[in-house]
């Protein structure tokens, strides 16, 4: 098997350096999109690459090498059997660790809806929550059903009314942009390949400034919306939740803020554009490299024409 296998592995550590400059300089929907896709695609084929090396490995074994009726000894010459059972051990790791990751988030989510159901106080798509601890938050729906603003009464007390309509209009763009499901799939990339947690933070970026673009334009006032987030932001206070659930508080205010106050052009860096879409095709080509070379070396061991 070609050394190209190897590729998709070490590639996901030069998505990181491009994705801040993205998240700054693209239109945040934009941006959020292709960070969410590279990593979904970068950490599909870093998890194909090790099925690869695994499945390389075991060809060699000679009971796998009689069930596939191999008539050569040798296929994978590159992949070592103690490599090849590195990379099962590492494909076991990814499927716990997605199976956990789908279990951790069905479990937060049916909680934090169970106690706005039971706790709360529903007008509408908002949910207010008798708590004096600061705190807001969109909570996705569950399939089938639409999503609802959490608030708390000490976050509503925190706020006048104006900031409380910047607020409200913040989460309301989380729902209608079905933001939740870049975070969901960004979760699953990085149970796949731990290197793409350095996405979360662009990519968080990029979806609360598509939330706070979206607040300033229902208010029809930019300063309005920039003071909302920083009260919201000072006041609010952490607190365990679903990851698909987005707060305002979230990500870098003071940057947010800046751009709410600040407004520029965007731009397309294009050199760094083309340095995360050549990471990702070079990691889509390795993998399927690798998977027609076994292949192939398959057909060999078989006695097949090449």
């Amino acid at each position: 098997m070609s050394i190209a296998v190897w590729l998709p592995l070490l590639l996901p550590l030069l998505a990181a350096p491009a994705a801040r400059r993205l998240a700054d300089a693209l239109p945040p929907r934009t941006a959020a999109l292709l960070l969410a896709v590279s990593a979904v695609l970068l950490a599909a084929c870093s998890t194909a690459a090790l099925g690869l090396l695994a499945g390389a490995g075991a060809l060699r074994l000679p009971p796998v090498a009689a069930l596939g009726h191999l008539v050569l000894p040798v296929v994978g010459d590159q992949v070592t059997v103690p490599a090849a059972c590195v990379a099962a051990a590492l494909l076991t790791a990814v499927a716990v660790a997605l199976v956990h990751a789908v279990r951790r988030h069905v479990l937060l989510a049916d909680r934090a809806r169970r106690n706005a159901e039971q706790v709360g106080t529903a007008a509408g798509d908002l949910t207010v929550l008798s708590d004096a601890r600061p705190d807001a938050y969109a909570l996705p729906g569950r399939p089938g059903q639409p999503g609802r603003i959490v608030v708390t009464s000490g976050m509503l007390r925190a706020l006048d009314p104006a900031e409380r309509e910047a607020l409200l209009a913040h989460e309301r763009a989380h729902l209608s942009g079905r933001h939740h499901l870049f975070l969901t799939a960004l979760a699953l990339a990085c149970a796949c390949h731990p290197a793409l947690r350095l996405l979360r933070a662009p990519l968080s970026y990029a979806l609360e400034r598509g939330a706070d673009e979206a607040a300033a334009a229902a208010v029809g006032d930019r300063r309005l919306a920039a003071l909302a987030i920083g009260h919201a932001a000072l006041a609010g206070r952490p607190a365990p939740r679903p990851y698909a659930a987005l707060s305002v508080a979230t990500g870098p205010v003071p940057r947010r803020v800046s751009a709410l106050l600040s407004p520029r052009a965007a731009r397309t860096p294009r050199a760094i554009a083309l340095l995360l879409a050549a990471v990702v095709t070079l990691s889509a080509g390795c993998a399927l490299y690798a998977a027609v070379d076994l292949h192939g070396s398959i057909e060999v061991a078989q006695g097949e024409p090449r």
